[in-house]
C-alpha cells in the first residue's frame, strides 16, 4: 500500500513545500545558507515544469531579520519578533524572487494570520488570490504575517499554516522539509533506539502520544507535535502529507518520484471537515 501510494506522488496536480527556519540557515551561525536556498528553487521550479502547481510555505523572515539587525539570540518579546519579521521578510522575498528570476519563474508573496482563515471573506480572498497565481503560472510564497499578527498564533514554524493552506487550496500533496528525518517512535535525539515510522494510514492517540514537542534548533519553533496537527489537517483535507529532513532539499525530487522518504500520511478526506472550527478549537 504504502510502494503504491508513494508511486502516485509523480501524478500529483499541486504541491505545497514547506521549510522550516533551521533547514535555511547555517547551523554553526544561524545566518542564512544561501546555496542551499537555490537549490531549494532549483527544485521549486523543476517540479513546476513537469507540469504540477506550487506552493511554498517558507519561515525564516524573523531569523533573517535577526540576522540583519545583528541579535545574536532569538528574541522573546512580541514586539522585537515582529521588528525582526518586517525586516527579514522584505529580504527573504527580495532573494527568493532573484533565485526565482534566474529560471525564468514568476513568484509572489502571500502573507496570511489567523483572522484571514477564520474570517469567511478574507479567508475566500486568500483562496481566489492562490488559484489566480496558480492560474498565472506563478508560485506563490506564503509566511505568517509576524509584523501584524499580535495573537501570536505559534502556527508551529510553519508546519499548521502550510497545512492550512493546503486544505485551502484543495492540494493533493504536501512535504514538510524539517530537520528530522520524519515521525519516530521515540525522540531520537534522546534514544538511539527510536525507529522512524515510515507510513501511517490514520493518525491515532497512539501516534499522538509519540509526538513530543521538541526541537533542535534556535532557529525553528516547530516539534513534532504541530507536525502531527499539521497530517491531520492536510489528510482530513484530502491531501497525503511527508515529513522528510531537509537538510539535502534534493529529496523533492525523489519523493516526488517514488522513494521511500521520511514518513508518508496518507489522505483520509473527511467531508464533514471544516477548516475554519478546527483553526479555532486548536489554537485559542
Amino acid at each position: 500500500m504504502n510502494t503504491h501510494k508513494r508511486a502516485d506522488l509523480k501524478k500529483k496536480k499541486r504541491v505545497v513545500v514547506k521549510i522550516g527556519s533551521s533547514s535555511l540557515h547555517h547551523e554553526e551561525t544561524g545566518k542564512t545558507n544561501y546555496p542551499k536556498m537555490e537549490r531549494l528553487v532549483r527544485e521549486l521550479c523543476d517540479i513546476h515544469n513537469q507540469g504540477m502547481d506550487v506552493c511554498l510555505v517558507s519561515s525564516g523572515a524573523i531569523a533573517v531579520g535577526r540576522q540583519s539587525i545583528g541579535l545574536t539570540e532569538r528574541p522573546d518579546n512580541i514586539s522585537t519578533k515582529q521588528a525582526c519579521a518586517a525586516v527579514g521578510q522584505a529580504r527573504l522575498m527580495m532573494t527568493y524572487q532573484r533565485m526565482f528570476s534566474e529560471y525564468n519563474q514568476i513568484t509572489g508573496q502571500v502573507l496570511m494570520t489567523k483572522n484571514t482563515m477564520v474570517d469567511n471573506v478574507a479567508r475566500k480572498n486568500a483562496q481566489n488570490t492562490l488559484e489566480e497565481l496558480f492560474r498565472m503560472g506563478v508560485i506563490p510564497v506564503v509566511n505568517e504575517n509576524d509584523t501584524v499578527s499580535t495573537y501570536e498564533m505559534r502556527f508551529g514554524d510553519n508546519d499548521s499554516l502550510s497545512a492550512i493552506v493546503t486544505s485551502l487550496v484543495e492540494a493533493d500533496l504536501l512535504i514538510l522539509l524539517s530537520d528530522i528525518d520524519g515521525l519516530f517512535t521515540d525522540d531520537p535525539r534522546q534514544n538511539p533506539n527510536a525507529k522512524l515510522v515510515t507510513y501511517v494510514d490514520h493518525i491515532d492517540e497512539r501516534l499522538e502520544n509519540m509526538a513530543k514537542e521538541s526541537t533542535g534548533s534556535d532557529v525553528g519553533t516547530g516539534g513534532m507535535a504541530t507536525k502531527l496537527i499539521a497530517a491531520k489537517i492536510a489528510t482530513l483535507s484530502g491531501a497525503d502529507m511527508i515529513i522528510a529532513n531537509g537538510k539535502d532539499v534534493g529529496v523533492l525530487h525523489q519523493i516526488i518520484e517514488g522513494e521511500e522518504i521520511g514518513t508518508f500520511f496518507a489522505a483520509n478526506k473527511d467531508e464533514d471537515f471544516y477548516l475554519a472550527d478546527f483553526i479555532e478549537e486548536s489554537m485559542e
